[in-house]
């Protein structure tokens, strides 16, 4: 009787999961989208007929728009029905995903997709702070257990989906299999999901502070993605300008924040809360731990091991497998324990199954990689789930619309951040190495008295480029290693719970 009496009050409420669930259908499209594209680059040069850059613009234009949509975001669920702003939501990005695919030249394609992606920004956004207005504090772990599902499948499924739609139908198809995805969410929400009362109608629209945070990270998000598509030369000139104009208006904000006495889009009082600051900060450095490796493991596999596309995105399924085994536990976790222990105990795992790829070389075991990225899935799905729930610790209902844009923004940053430092580091150790490489490599072969014709000095330069490239692999993560080492120092300060025996 006990035990029956623990378990009901372990579960969520009916309705709370019933709502979450239904959000979580709706945010998937957007993050499957967001993978999936990537892989269609070489196919949407060709059908568009124009340059990389180009293309380039259409990815760019989709995560700047994203980062604007959410502080604008935050002052919309102030005043209107959460229920309606995420219906309206999802018909855009629906509408937006069949423009996109049949986009008729480059100009149009930037267009829908930047407009897809302000769409995303807001229901990636409304999936967290909508479930925050009703979700009871000891329940918050096992909430964010299930808002973290298409955060885990998204770099999972979307690489293998998209190649398996370009390899089998064509680009376009990217685009169209989110109309259905998003006719069931619509359906869904409209008839089962809860209405969500305004969080503040008496706030004012704060245009100017709005402005600020969207300008500042849009300046921080652009610069370091021209940092990272122009690694030989990282701190190019517009990266700086730009990272530089980003800080700028950043520290505008915070006077601006001050003149205002925090009443602004994002209250910057929340950071006197070191539940908000530690786990913020934890975020940000999970954003270079997680996505850093994320951008190199398929890489790694296919100009290391020789796989395609496809392939190297089924030999991802392993760490989504571990991501998925640990979640439920995980927020159980999270509400018994607290976020500290669950955060350092994840990195511990983390580390497990990161530390290997720093010793990795082409000829490793395959089933030996997948054991390392399922341990490394454990872990990394246990990092930033319980820093998320600790920002809300504490807070009002009425501030948790300006505690998400917070984290929400830095959370961006950081994986911009992590997605550029990564590709800066091995671009630096291949234009450092491949020189002095290529030279031992043809002294050797003249030393065995190797006849160097171009045939044999082709087979040499192949064969140094893939060894300089996994070098540069293996001291990404390494960085990557140092940076979860790193994430236990603002873990000390996340809360933690006292455990009845």
């Amino acid at each position: 009787m006990a035990k029956s009496k623990k378990n009901e009050k372990e579960k969520l409420p009916k309705e709370l999961t019933r709502n979450a669930w239904i959000l979580v259908v709706g945010a998937i499209a957007p993050m499957l989208d967001s993978t999936m594209v990537n892989i269609a680059i070489n196919k949407l040069q060709s059908d568009l007929h124009t340059s990389l850059d180009m293309i380039q613009w259409a990815i760019t234009g989709y995560v700047l728009a994203l980062a604007v949509a959410v502080p604008v975001c935050g002052y919309v669920v102030n005043h209107i029905d959460g229920k309606k702003v995420m219906q309206w939501s999802l018909l855009s990005f629906g509408l937006f995903s069949f423009l996109s695919g049949i986009a008729w030249n480059i100009d149009s394609f930037i267009i829908f997709r930047a407009v897809q992606g302000f769409s995303a920004g807001f229901i990636t956004l409304l999936m967290t702070t909508l479930l925050m207005q009703i979700t009871p504090p000891d329940k918050l772990g096992q909430l964010m257990a299930v808002v973290s599902t298409p955060i885990i499948l998204g770099p999972i499924i979307g690489p293998v989906l998209g190649g398996a739609i370009v390899s089998g139908a064509n680009w376009h198809w990217i685009f169209y299999v989110n109309i259905p995805v998003v006719i069931i969410a619509v359906l869904l929400n409209h008839f089962y999901l809860s209405s969500f009362k305004p969080f503040n109608p008496k706030a004012k629209l704060d245009w100017f502070g709005t402005l600020l945070l969207a300008g500042g990270s849009v300046g921080l998000i652009y610069g370091m993605m021209k940092g990272s598509t122009n690694a030989k030369n990282f701190f190019n000139s517009q990266m700086i300008t730009f990272v530089n104009i980003g800080l700028a208006l950043f520290v505008i904000y915070g006077i601006y924040n001050r003149i205002r006495k925090n009443n602004t889009v994002l209250p910057l009082r929340f950071f006197k809360s070191k539940n908000f600051t530690a786990a913020n900060i934890g975020i940000f450095l999970a954003g270079i731990a997680s996505n850093g490796p994320m951008l190199l493991l398929p890489l790694f596999f296919q100009n290391t091991k020789g796989f395609t596309a496809v392939e190297a995105g089924l030999m991802l399924i392993p760490q989504g497998l571990g991501m998925m085994v640990t979640r439920p536990l995980i927020g159980k976790m999270i509400d018994r324990m607290g976020a500290r222990p669950v955060v350092l105990v994840s990195l511990a795992i983390s580390l497990l199954g990161t530390i290997p790829f720093i010793f990795v070389h082409e000829n490793t075991n395959l089933i030996w990689l997948g054991l390392v990225l399922f341990v490394r899935g454990m872990g990394i799905g246990g990092l930033q789930m319980p820093m998320m729930t600790d920002i809300f610790i504490g807070l009002d209902k009425q501030d948790i619309p300006g505690a998400s844009v917070g984290q929400r923004i830095i959370q961006n940053v950081g994986s911009s951040f992590g997605s550029a430092v990564i590709s800066a580091v091995v671009t630096a150790v291949v234009t450092s190495e491949i020189a002095g490489q290529m030279t031992t490599k043809l002294h050797q072969l003249a030393a065995m008295h190797t006849n160097l014709t171009p045939t044999v000095i082709a087979k040499a330069k192949t064969s140094v480029e893939k060894a300089v490239t996994l070098n540069g692999y293996q001291l990404g993560f390494l960085v990557s290693s140092i940076v979860l080492i790193v994430i236990a120092i603002p873990a000390m300060f996340l809360s933690q719970k006292k455990v009845n025996k």
